[in-house]
């Protein structure tokens, strides 16, 4: 017998506790309120699982159906759904405040294809010892990134320093 993880609100065959039931058939069709040990004899002679599936009605709803067959339908639907979600993701690009032009240029290159698939953008001026007393020099740089990305993406956050670091956050249009 494979075990079937139920959910908190389904009871499935011993496990519903009411002794009558409102039954609705394997096709859908209502059978009524019955009790609920004919309700499972009915379920088994069909080869179907009794679940219950409202079980806050008076009485509790219960529907005949192959369990089994149902959490594998739900699994797979909800891979399907999956499938179909796409997850953006934050990359990262690093500059230093005297990162040079061509080096620059590359840069915002690759800042431009990682929007054009949908992905934000993290990018960061890393400050180390004494290229913290030129601190303009790092916002200097990042005000050159954001003018070449004009057309690419939307300024999600602006430039703000964080420890010795300054970064902002790009995301695509």
């Amino acid at each position: 017998m494979t075990r079937v993880a139920i959910t908190p609100k389904q009871r499935i065959n011993h496990l519903i506790k009411s002794p009558e039931v409102r039954v609705i058939g394997a096709e859908g069709e209502q059978l009524g309120i019955l009790k609920t040990s004919e309700a499972l004899k009915q379920a088994r002679e069909g080869g179907y699982d009794l679940v219950e599936v409202a079980p806050t009605a008076e009485p509790p709803v219960c529907r005949i159906m192959d369990h089994g067959k149902f959490k594998y339908e739900q699994s797979k639907k909800e891979h399907r759904m999956r499938l179909n979600q796409k997850s953006t993701q934050v990359k990262e690009v690093k500059f230093r405040p005297r990162t040079d032009t061509h080096d620059m240029e590359t840069k915002v290159r690759q800042i431009r294809d990682f929007l054009e698939d949908g992905n934000k953008t993290k990018v960061t001026v890393m400050f180390r010892g004494r290229e913290m007393a030129n601190r303009e020099l790092g916002f200097q740089a990042i005000q050159k990134v954001i003018e070449e990305l004009k057309g690419a993406g939307n300024i999600e956050s602006p430039p703000r320093m964080e420890g010795r670091n300054l970064y902002m956050v790009v995301s695509p249009k």
